[in-house]
């Protein structure tokens, strides 16, 4: 990584007090290690550090991370309405409030005279954060809820943006983007040993190397490089447990992640001529498991690993909640783009996996309209 890069981080954390760190909505393994290493990072350096993604419900594989699970699914108290009232010549005797149906009420109690409409004046406090920190994010809108419901938010704050995939838009201030990088904690890696390596801690050293073995899925995916394998062995020697990561990412299973396995393998589908594999998971089969839409992390991972000869992985399920929607994720190797082949159902993901919704069809509609869909475009 260029010098200037770290220099630009630097300068950037350096009078910062209350950073933002956030990723992308449909997020994986990569994103929550190499976030979790950079909290712990400026932690040490006096900064108070937030992480949020839309939506976040924690993978029960990473709870063994410091600081796991304080991830957040949404904003609390990013900023504060301020009601000022000139109380110069009243003074205040009580104030209290209650709520009524939707509607908050204060009751204020003057010690002299009356209070009039011209003394209240309102306005809304600076945002909570003086910076934002994204990962694994190639575009804003890719942050879901937290971005749309809080655009002004994004516009008016500094912005950081990490990542190591092709479609990142350069959306911020400090953009650090490293396309030959296997993953965003091999750039966190680099950023945090070149800033201030005696930070680089056992907790922040495992932290990165969980993200590197979850976004390698254990150094089997194409695009590793020999400067991955270097880094995971630097970060071993910090203190990171290689085989204690492996034992929770990929060996520690419920009972319930076996059922809707085989529920999957029941329902498995293959075109040889296409490399193409997929399966679907019905509302019944996660009822009858036990098991929830956090447990289809790894599936994916285990049919590429059970089916060596495939390149493109789809997985349907329909919603435990939304009967009307078929959620799916599409796995592919190189040389396709897996975002592109799904634009047109508005997939969000990068060139190895992507993720969408759709709404107002059923299970078997879908899969039949879907498979159709990705078998043309990978004949094209």
């Amino acid at each position: 990584m260029a010098l200037g890069k770290i220099e630009q981080f630097n300068k950037a954390i350096e009078d910062k007090k209350n950073i933002l760190i956030t990723f992308k909505k449909h997020f994986d393994g990569d994103a929550i290690g190499s976030a979790l290493a950079l909290k712990l990072f400026l932690e040490q350096l006096g900064k108070r550090v937030d992480i949020v993604c839309a939506g976040f419900a924690l993978p029960s594989q990473y709870i063994f991370l410091k600081h796991s699970q304080k991830i957040k699914p949404s904003f609390d108290g990013l900023n504060n309405f301020v009601i000022n009232i000139d109380i110069a010549k009243t003074g205040i005797s009580e104030l209290s409030y209650d709520t009524k149906g939707d509607n908050l009420r204060i009751f204020i109690t003057p010690k002299n005279g009356y209070i009039n409409k011209e003394d209240i004046k309102t306005s809304q406090s600076d945002f909570k954060y003086d910076l934002i920190i994204t990962i694994d994010t190639p575009d804003l809108n890719s942050l879901g809820e937290i971005y749309a419901d809080h655009e002004n938010f994004f516009y008016s704050k500094p912005i950081i943006n990490i990542d190591h995939q092709a479609n990142n838009e350069h959306y911020g201030q400090i953009n650090i983007i490293d396309l030959p990088a296997s993953t965003n904690a091999e750039i966190i890696f680099d950023l945090l040993q070149k800033s201030q390596e005696e930070l680089v801690n056992r907790h922040v050293a495992q932290s990165l190397l969980t993200g590197i073995v979850a976004g390698t899925n254990s150094f089997k995916k194409n695009k590793v490089r020999p400067q991955t394998l270097q880094v995971a062995s630097k970060l071993v020697d910090l203190g990171a447990d290689r085989a204690f990561i492996i034992k929770n990412l990929y060996q520690t299973k419920s009972i319930a992640t076996f059922k809707i396995w085989g529920s999957v393998l029941s329902h498995l589908k293959e075109d040889k001529e296409t490399n193409f594999v997929w399966s679907t998971i019905t509302r019944d089969d996660f009822t009858r498991s036990g098991a929830n839409k956090e447990d289809l992390n790894n599936i994916i991972d285990e049919l590429i690993t059970t089916s060596p000869s495939a390149q493109f992985v789809l997985l349907l399920h329909e919603d435990q909640k939304d009967t009307n929607k078929i959620s799916g994720t599409l796995r592919i190797i190189p040389q396709h783009h897996a975002t592109e082949i799904m634009k047109k159902y508005n997939a969000e993901g990068d060139e190895n996996e992507t993720k969408f919704n759709i709404i107002g069809k059923s299970l078997g509609e879908v899969e039949e309209e879907i498979v159709k869909h990705i078998k043309s475009e990978i004949k094209k």
